[in-house]
């Protein structure tokens, strides 16, 4: 973060801000590269707190889009290129806030698919939910130490096929902006462009939305962006998790096509809440080692990997990547600590 800026800054990013909120008839969406350049000195402090504030709600207030989100993410990679290259072949998000998760199983479905071939790199922050066992308490426990550093990470994909960093460690200027969400009270369009950062340059993502209206922005915004694959789910608590027992629409990009497909459900029962007030480490453990049957926690992890192996191109379709992840569920226990 720089020391200072200029008038020439703020006068700059009050353009930005005046574009959005002139009012009705004379307002607009940024281009592309108005959205690169605002989040830049935002993430580079050179924008007032004050004209960061407005901006970001004023995108709020409107409605982000596909543009928007597309420069927020160019600006973003810029600063994170040091991460780019280090062997990742599936990006998978996770910022839920957790008021309405329960146990993170897509941790153990991001596992299920490195034994299936992805190398997965999986970076966030979810350290402030309002339950313990968020992803990070999740590999903590399954004793999976989070990469600091680019050549960690790279070394843990080796290795593991899987690496987590938290967005601290990525760039700890965009977990501040990310964080103006206790200020402002809302989520902001960070949010969203989070989703689609992919830092390690894989390609291919499998990322959850909490408000279905987001799945086609997302969708969107990756095709912009150059992505090979990526599949956005209305998941558990927002994150890329299938709900096993009904029909879940994922919005789809495999090789600059975007289309739609519904997925079946994977077993009959009713939906369960995923809310939990306090989801339980032992159980989330015994029920990976197979010392615990959990029928629906078990259909979510599978149903999960398949999309996160098709989304890898590991699998020619939904039914192929479904029997491969089942199969490989079958097996963790050769292999789980």
């Amino acid at each position: 973060m720089t020391t200072g800026r200029s008038d020439e800054d703020d006068a700059a990013f009050a353009a930005h801000v005046r574009a959005l909120g002139r009012g009705p008839g004379r307002a607009r969406h940024l281009t592309r590269a108005e959205a690169a350049d605002a989040m830049a000195r935002i993430l580079d402090g050179r924008a007032a707190p004050e004209a960061v504030g407005a901006l970001l709600m004023l995108m709020r207030y409107r409605g982000e889009n596909a543009d928007e989100i597309a420069g927020f993410v160019d600006a973003m990679r810029a600063r994170a290129r040091s991460w780019t290259g280090i062997g990742a072949t599936l990006d998978w998000p996770s910022y839920a806030a957790g008021r309405t998760r329960g146990a993170p199983w897509f941790v153990l479905a991001a596992l299920l698919a490195a034994r299936g071939g992805a190398r997965v790199f999986m970076h966030g922050y979810n350290s402030h939910m309002s339950h313990p066992l968020h992803t990070r308490a999740a590999l903590e426990a399954l004793g999976i130490a989070p990469a600091g550093t680019p050549a960690e990470a790279a070394a843990a994909l080796a290795a593991d096929g899987f690496a987590y960093a938290p967005l601290e460690a990525i760039d700890a200027e965009l977990l501040r902006v990310l964080r103006l969400r206790e200020k402002l009270g809302l989520r902001s369009p960070v949010n969203t462009a989070l989703k689609l950062f992919d830092p390690a340059g894989a390609g291919g993502s499998v990322q959850g939305v909490f408000h279905p209206s987001y799945r086609a922005l997302q969708q969107e915004a990756a095709g912009l962006l150059g992505a090979r694959a990526m599949i956005a789910v209305k998941g558990g608590g927002g994150e890329a998790e299938r709900v096993p027992a009904k029909a879940v629409e994922l919005f789809r990009l495999h090789e600059g096509r975007a289309f739609e497909q519904s997925a079946p459900p994977l077993i009959e029962a009713p939906p369960r809440r995923h809310a939990e007030p306090e989801p339980s480490v032992a159980r989330f453990l015994a029920v990976w080692r197979g010392e615990e049957e959990d029928p629906y926690a078990a259909a979510t992890v599978a149903g999960t990997a398949a999309l996160a192996l098709l989304s890898a191109g590991l699998a020619p379709d939904l039914e192929a990547a479904e029997a491969r992840a089942w199969a490989l569920w079958r097996a963790r226990m050769d292999e789980a600590a």
